[in-house]
């Protein structure tokens, strides 16, 4: 009897060797379900492990929204929880978990003008993730010439003994890398003010750092949103709050009447350093820790921030005076609390000038 065609074939599975392994790749489509479902897991898992995540994720299931301070919350939680366990510079990739964890676990939340219901993470596009969480930014700083440690320390060794700002600025430049290297790291970052000491007496160079981290745009966003948006609502906020004398006189300072009336307000701070001083009312100061039980009151929280001394003031003798640790803070200069003509941030018995006396660019350094 002949067999059959289909009888005398083997099958094609029955050719393939035992030991050979077929790789089945995820498609775009299932791999995307994957990251969703991974970011919806990493976002849910840190808000049920923090103090109050469980309460976002009910007021979210209940109203399918969540209120201005209910998703700072949330942001400031995520951006703790990414930073603890990332450090203080994640990667890309990990901030673009995060935020597709929030728009899959939040779907409501999402951007509907954006591909993925969010931004890019700052990095690639320039752009922050929207509604993700906010954390310190990446270095954006690409230096025109890679210096080798060598050239590093010789740098370093030339501003030391310049007397030429524009030259100390260009190698502060060129060293940033190095610098900012030298600061994550907790064996050396107490280290940066004696290896570069020129941050004590040439202007504008903890700033220049800034907008080398940040960017120009983002550097100045503050300075551009202060006057028009944040101090109105600090303001306003604040007015709300139970009525202490601390409260008002910082209220009458920030916002005088706008009738001309003539106040006695040479005691107080003026507008700016008055707006943001009642920030400490809207965010009440923690608690002091295990030796000292208890919260600071406002006005105690205040002395702490800055301190206001007269022109003509020895500034060596104010940083040889200092004998605690309460660090860093502003030391205002000027003829009286609201006629500040220059700021210094007073760190390690070091005192840092700011480039001018604003006031917002001395918070923001």
């Amino acid at each position: 009897m002949v067999a059959s065609s289909e009888q005398s074939q083997p099958s094609s599975l029955d050719t393939l060797d035992s030991e050979d392994t077929v790789i089945i790749s995820d498609s775009p489509s299932r791999k995307r379900q994957r990251l969703d479902t991974e970011g919806k897991q990493l976002v849910e898992s840190a808000l049920t492990n923090k103090t109050g995540g469980e309460r976002i994720i009910n007021e979210y299931n209940r109203t399918k929204s969540l209120t201005d301070e209910t998703r700072r919350k949330m942001v400031n939680m995520l951006a703790a929880d990414m930073t603890e366990k990332n450090g203080t510079s994640p990667p890309r990739q990990v901030k673009e978990m995060y935020a597709k964890g929030i728009v899959t676990l939040f779907p409501y939340l999402s951007d509907p003008f954006s591909k993925n219901g969010y931004n890019q993470p700052k990095g690639s596009t320039g752009e922050d993730m929207s509604g993700g969480p906010t954390v310190r930014r990446e270095s954006q700083f690409v230096p025109e010439t890679a210096l080798t440690d060598d050239e590093c320390n010789k740098a370093i060794s030339l501003m030391k003994h310049s007397a030429d700002a524009d030259t100390i600025k260009k190698k502060m430049e060129l060293t940033f890398v190095y610098r900012r290297k030298m600061i994550l790291d907790p064996q050396q970052s107490s280290n940066i003010l004696s290896e570069f000491p020129r941050f004590k007496d040439v202007k504008s160079l903890v700033e220049q750092d800034f907008v080398l981290m940040f960017g120009e745009d983002t550097s100045s966003k503050l300075l551009e949103r202060w006057p028009v948006t944040f101090k109105k609502k600090i303001i306003k906020q604040c007015r709300k709050l139970p009525s202490t004398s601390e409260l008002e006189e910082l209220l009458l300072a920030a916002d005088p009447p706008e009738d001309g009336t003539e106040l006695d307000v040479d005691f107080g701070w003026d507008s700016d350093l008055s707006s943001v001083l009642l920030l400490i009312h809207l965010i009440p100061p923690s608690a002091q820790g295990r030796k000292r039980p208890g919260k600071v009151s406002a006005s105690q929280a205040e002395k702490h921030l800055v301190v206001f001394k007269k022109t003509g003031t020895n500034i060596q003798e104010h940083l040889d005076a200092i004998t605690t640790s309460a660090q860093p803070y502003l030391l205002a200069v000027g003829v009286k609390k609201n006629a500040i003509h220059q700021f210094f941030i007073i760190i390690d018995k070091n005192a840092i000038p700011c480039r001018s006396g604003c006031i917002q660019t001395g918070f923001k350094r």
